[in-house]
């Protein structure tokens, strides 16, 4: 069928409804001779004659009845549909699928998923966790949440969240048992839990920086991780010192089951950043989810405070 042969279609139904050309006109906002020239021109593409005219009445033909059976269905589906697309285009609803590693659930997302999803309950959220950099436009996603270095300059990207900072945390308990590092390089006589990146599937090395002085060192464990949840419950279970970002270890601290080692030399990284395809064409779906993340840096403290 040719694209053409859609045109005039809304017309026809106006005529066959109201049973006449200068009531369709009404309704439609159109002249008398538009509505009959738009029949005229669907009639001709068509082949068909669709109405008998008269002076004084318009009425269907027999061919013309068994097409309005045929076309009003359809065209109230396209209607419907428009109607609904057109709603979702303005209103938050539908599935909002984000793209995140493991450490941005933890410190991001997790803690304000619950008042999220009570605040917006048309939208159904899919998670994706995983630490690898995916190209969410070719695998679907609406957004991803990565940290700001990793992701590419054609997208739009917000920072979120607290400014990063490399902590050394442990267990008392290690603690105890082993001492307490008064050095960076005192680490390489630790037990130190490893943590294996899986972009590049290196052993990541511990940063450290106080004033001008910076370096790396290649400590060495027993154990190696590649999630960020593992290598938090192994620091608390006393199985090694740990290296890990800020925003999700504070609680631990603050209870005692964690301390915080050699605070004075801690670098600061490139904070998360949420990111989508295209500024102009928004989602409000997604819109609800970084105008959710404004508002929660307006309720937090000054220590907890959200960039975006």
């Amino acid at each position: 069928m040719r694209q053409d042969h859609l045109d005039g279609l809304v017309t026809f139904i106006a005529v066959a409804e109201e049973k006449g050309f200068s009531n369709a006109a009404v309704r439609l906002g159109i002249s008398p001779s538009a509505v009959s020239q738009s029949i005229r021109g669907l009639e001709e593409r068509l082949g068909l004659v669709l109405f008998n005219r008269t002076t004084r009445s318009v009425c269907l033909t027999e061919i013309g009845e068994r097409y309005l059976e045929r076309v009003q269905p359809a065209l109230e589906q396209l209607t419907s549909a428009s109607r609904e697309l057109g709603r979702e285009a303005s209103h938050p609803t539908g599935l909002l699928r984000i793209n995140v590693p493991r450490a941005a659930y933890l410190i991001v997302l997790q803690p304000m998923l619950r008042h999220f999803m009570a605040a917006y309950p048309e939208i159904n959220l899919e998670i994706r966790v995983e630490n690898l950099l995916e190209d969410i436009v070719s695998q679907g996603f609406d957004a991803g949440i990565r940290f700001g270095d990793a992701v590419d300059k054609d997208m739009v990207a917000l920072p979120i969240g607290p400014d990063m900072q490399a902590q050394v945390i442990a267990a008392p308990d290690y603690l105890d048992r082993h001492g307490l590092p008064e050095h960076p390089r005192d680490l390489l006589r630790h037990d130190c839990i490893g943590f294996r990146h899986s972009t590049s599937g290196q052993i990541e090395r511990w940063a450290f920086e106080n004033a001008d002085e910076k370096f790396e060192l290649p400590v060495k464990g027993r154990l190696i991780v590649n999630d960020s949840e593992i290598l938090v419950r192994s620091a608390l279970d006393g199985l090694g010192i740990a290296y890990m970002i800020n925003g999700y270890i504070e609680p631990f601290i603050e209870q005692g089951r964690l301390i915080r080692l050699l605070p004075d030399w801690s670098p600061t990284f490139p904070s998360l950043h949420l990111y989508y395809p295209d500024r102009r064409r928004v989602p409000a779906k997604l819109r609800a989810l970084i105008d959710f993340l404004r508002n929660e840096r307006h309720s937090l403290g000054p220590t907890e405070e959200l960039i975006i």
